[in-house]
């Protein structure tokens, strides 16, 4: 199993990290030991001073394709879950003014938590579904699937040029406006839909 995520996916976000808005997708990948399952709390960790939640919709993969044309791509996933993508934004900037991977802001134990996953077709449209994180009670961002640059399928098609997707894998597909820096002690809730998924704490 991998973690394959998208950056720069809603326009709002790229601009408000002052990222260009992208023309393909960027994509960044994450071991399966960054996955944080069952609500467990996440530990923030002691090298960073500014880890970031990013709240976004999570695909999982259901069968192996590769060079998986746009108009098949969505036989490729069946349930979709919420995941937060956690960033120690401090590490990742500095990479980023040298070029460098941003894997050690990214990729450290703990930093994909991810909900149970849900059916697909529960859904009217799948590009308009509604999301949202609370931090202790109040809202901090909240997105809708309808803003996304990339669609899933776009995703899925554009992956699998390069990747081979196999059953299992997990798609963090991009996370809205509203990013910021979590605390110990800090208590998240993640809202699909209006349906509670994600529910644990900063410890």
């Amino acid at each position: 199993m991998k973690i394959i995520a998208i950056g720069r996916n809603y326009a709002e976000h790229a601009k408000e990290l002052n990222n260009p808005v992208p023309t393909v997708p960027v994509i960044f990948m994450k071991p399966d030991t960054a996955l944080l399952k069952d609500n467990k709390p996440f530990y923030h960790p002691d090298f960073s001073q500014d880890v970031h939640h990013e709240i976004e919709v999570v695909l999982k993969i259901v069968k192996e394709g590769k060079h998986i044309s746009e108009k098949f791509a969505a036989n490729y996933y069946e349930e979709i879950a919420l995941g937060v993508d956690f960033t120690a934004r401090d590490i990742q900037s500095k990479h980023k003014e040298k070029g460098l991977p941003w894997e050690l802001a990214k990729a450290f134990d703990g930093s994909a938590p991810v909900s149970n996953f849900l059916p697909k077709n529960k859904f009217d449209d799948i590009y308009n579904i509604n999301f949202k994180l609370d931090i202790n009670g109040e809202n901090r961002q909240k997105g809708n699937t309808k803003d996304l640059l990339f669609s899933f399928e776009r995703i899925i098609a554009f992956v699998s040029r390069y990747i081979t997707l196999k059953k299992g894998d997990l798609i963090y597909t991009g996370t809205p406006v509203g990013v910021g820096k979590v605390n110990i002690g800090d208590r998240l809730e993640g809202y699909l839909e209006g349906e509670k998924l994600l529910d644990f704490y900063v410890k």
